[in-house]
């Protein structure tokens, strides 16, 4: 799949989703007992979605925020570690919180997860735990999937926040818009549709589909 290069539209709705995750990253975030057990279980899925990968050596944080992963994603010892983020504060916060045996292992760089400032095929796989989740606009996901596919060589995890079998949502993690959630077929037809193929998912909760980690292999 080739890139083009984006619209004034497509540059837009990249500005909006940048400045809302930006303005999400920057909350306080609360650190009572059920959201350090949630953010266990995302670590968990995160462990094994990069299991599941192939434990990749050359590896892209994908609007990484204050890197609230970046500890699990160091855990493997030759992993090279690429993290990006909109917003320069946020890059800059996460440099200042974090140990710094651990940032030696990390190079970030300014850039939007629709125009990644990398060449095709940069990395071997791209982790994107936040930002997608938040994007309920089946065109905004597919353009970003584009990108992805572009800077891959080989997978891609990302976090999808999905309609459960009730039709409600509810989730310890913020979301940034009041959108309606995401469709599991829909969204895993786009996947196709952006050249990948599903190798696993896993559901937050086991068999009830509230935030779910798919790992994606770019098809030849």
């Amino acid at each position: 799949m080739s890139a083009l290069p984006p619209s004034a539209v497509e540059l837009e709705f990249a500005r909006r989703y940048d400045l809302q995750h930006a303005r999400v990253c920057q909350q306080p975030q609360s650190r009572g007992w059920v959201e350090r057990l949630a953010f266990w279980r995302v670590e968990q899925l995160v462990r094994n979605a990069l299991n599941v990968a192939g434990e990749p050596g050359l590896l892209l944080d994908v609007a990484c925020g204050a890197g609230r992963f970046w500890p699990v994603l160091a855990e493997h010892g030759n992993r090279v570690i690429l993290a990006s983020d909109p917003s320069q504060d946020m890059l800059d916060h996460a440099r200042v919180h974090h140990p710094q045996r651990l940032l030696e292992r990390i190079k970030t760089f300014q850039s939007s997860a629709f125009t990644l400032d990398l060449s095709a095929n940069a990395v071997d796989c791209m982790i994107c735990m936040q930002l997608f989740q938040h994007i309920a606009s089946p065109e905004h996901r597919l353009a970003m999937l584009a990108e992805f596919h572009r800077v891959s060589r080989d997978t891609v995890i990302v976090a999808v926040r999905l309609q459960n079998r009730f039709g409600r949502r509810s989730s310890p993690i913020k979301r940034l818009s009041p959108e309606p959630l995401a469709n599991r077929a829909l969204v895993e037809a786009e996947f196709k549709l952006a050249g990948f193929s599903l190798l696993s998912h896993q559901d937050f909760f086991p068999g009830c589909a509230r935030m779910r980690v798919y790992v994606l292999r770019k098809a030849n």
